[in-house]
């Protein structure tokens, strides 16, 4: 049994040499290629001082190299840090800077976008999209020099299944991303359960829709390497039109599609589906956000032989608890269970009064335990020990559990319900989205006085984002300036899309912004 990622890779490699592994933008690489190409990776970061347990970040659009770079810094003994390619630079400098980075996989287009204290920061930039040229230098390294390094044998590096694997940054209440730290351990908890109830097998073809810098690639890439299948990564130039990626789906024989449900929304309703157009497809998975019943209604009606699955969990346990549609059941639903605990995995719900909920009906914070479960955030012990909190339910030994923030009911057939969050984060797109930092990317303009962002519920996107501002005296904005002053900030995804402005937000009476005031007049 595999108890590091890569050797899921050296299994396949094995049984299937020859077969397609991954496919992007019509390139595609074979298993041994796989295998031999990052046995060079890691050979030539370990030459560029890269040691284990060390940092190196991921910085360039999905392609064929970005799984070889995967895998090249796992058998390096490194950690990987996936940075969304369409992230400002003023936040991808953050994240390499918190982590440490001194090695970063990139392309040319993005090192330049990087500020001059990002690259001074730089030991080495492996550039994917480089020959090798005389003028190289400076630490950039052309990809083209892998090919001078060994390719039949991975580096002897020690590891074990509870050293560090992957972090993965996300949204954040301080303003700033946070690092969510994920073990060898945490990542094939989640693969090894996929793999028993999914059944993928080495016929299996396989999308990846979701960014490398979200925790829902993990099962797209880990998955099919494990079964020695084939995944097809879903580039932004099919992924933004409905039409595309339906005939994508049907020409490249999709049979597991894995995403948030406003991707499956907007092709149901842009895309003029048609069942045959999806008549590989025996598997749909969908996590991140809520699936509107109405639409899911629709969908399940259009693809009868399809089996269809509520995946949940926040980035920090992956996938906790799971529930498979029943087509059945669903005309009576009002919404839709968040199910029952994946195996090798324990959750509960905890009351006001600390106790564990077991009375059907009752209302409680979803606690996660178990092997899947983080250590906790890279570099913010408080953040860590706020969230990753010792079991006091047991006094035996001494073992951690995740704190959701999700709160819960309990039903009858023992499936818990999804009801809401205790704090301020939400989820839009898929993505979760803290509104604090929102609102910090607003008050860093220097004409902003106060800025509050508020999330109005929308059937297709999970949330849409408002923002109410109140600005200086002396100032005079409109919200189109205020977008692009975001744009710089914070990702695409977590821009206001409207922006109105009062002369002075309304407080509550301990003198705090009255939130909830604005998001009743938002519902108005």
């Amino acid at each position: 049994m595999a108890y590091t990622l890569q050797q899921l890779l050296k299994k396949s490699a094995a049984q299937y040499p020859e077969k397609t592994a991954v496919w992007a933008r019509g390139r595609s690489i074979t298993y041994r290629e796989l295998d031999e190409r990052s046995n060079q990776l890691a050979h030539l970061l370990l030459q560029h001082g890269v040691k284990k347990g060390d940092r190196v970040g991921l910085y360039f659009p999905k392609s064929v190299e970005s799984v070889v770079s995967m895998f090249g810094v796992l058998k390096a003994g490194a950690v990987y840090v996936p940075c969304d390619p369409a992230a400002p630079a003023d936040r991808v400098g953050y994240i390499l800077g918190n982590c440490g980075v001194r090695v970063l996989i990139t392309n040319s287009e993005k090192r330049r976008g990087l500020d001059v204290a990002t690259l001074h920061s730089l030991q080495v930039s492996v550039l994917v999209d480089s020959e090798l040229k005389s003028g190289n230098g400076g630490g950039v390294i052309p990809w083209s020099l892998l090919a001078e390094f060994p390719a039949n044998n991975s580096p002897q590096v020690t590891l074990t299944e509870t050293d560090l694997a992957y972090i993965l940054y996300t949204s954040g209440s301080t303003g700033r991303p946070k690092g969510v730290m994920l073990s060898h351990q945490n990542a094939l908890t989640f693969v090894e359960w996929c793999a028993e109830t999914f059944h993928v097998t080495s016929e299996d073809k396989l999308s990846n829709h979701a960014p490398l810098h979200f925790d829902l690639s993990v099962f797209d890439v880990y998955n099919t390497i494990e079964a020695g299948a084939t995944v097809y990564l879903v580039t932004e130039d099919i992924a933004l039109f409905p039409t595309t990626l339906a005939n994508f789906i049907e020409s490249k024989g999709i049979t597991v599609w894995y995403s948030v449900p406003s991707a499956l929304v907007l092709l149901l309703l842009h895309a003029n589906l048609q069942r045959e157009k999806l008549a590989r497809l025996r598997t749909i998975l969908f996590a991140g956000e809520v699936f509107p019943m109405k639409y899911l209604r629709q969908l399940v009606e259009l693809l009868p032989g399809v089996d269809f699955y509520n995946l949940y969990g926040p980035t920090e346990t992956n996938v906790c608890t799971y529930y498979k549609v029943e087509p059945s059941r669903l005309d009576s639903m009002d919404k839709l269970p968040i199910g029952i605990a994946c195996e090798n995995t324990e959750v509960f719900a905890v009351n006001d009064q600390d106790q564990i909920v077991t009375a059907v009906g009752e209302t409680g914070e979803l606690y996660v335990r178990g092997p899947a479960v983080t250590y906790g955030y890279w570099a913010d012990s408080e953040k860590t020990a706020k969230m990753v909190v010792p079991n006091r339910f047991q006094k035996n030994f001494q073992e951690n559990m995740y704190r959701t923030g999700d709160l819960v009911s309990l039903a009858e057939d023992g499936n818990y319900y999804f009801l809401g969050r205790r704090d301020s984060m939400i989820k839009s797109r898929g993505y979760r989205i803290e509104l604090g930092e929102i609102e910090s990317a607003l008050l860093s303009h220097p004409g902003v006085k106060e800025a509050a962002a508020i999330a109005i519920p929308d059937d297709i996107v999970g949330n849409r984002i408002k923002a109410v501002v109140s600005t200086h005296e002396s100032q005079t904005l409109k919200p189109a300036e205020l977008q692009s002053h975001c744009a710089v900030k914070i990702p695409k995804y977590m821009i206001p899309e409207i922006i109105d402005f009062m002369d002075d937000l309304p407080k509550t009476s301990t003198g705090k912004i009255d939130r909830v005031r604005l998001a009743q007049a938002a519902l108005v």
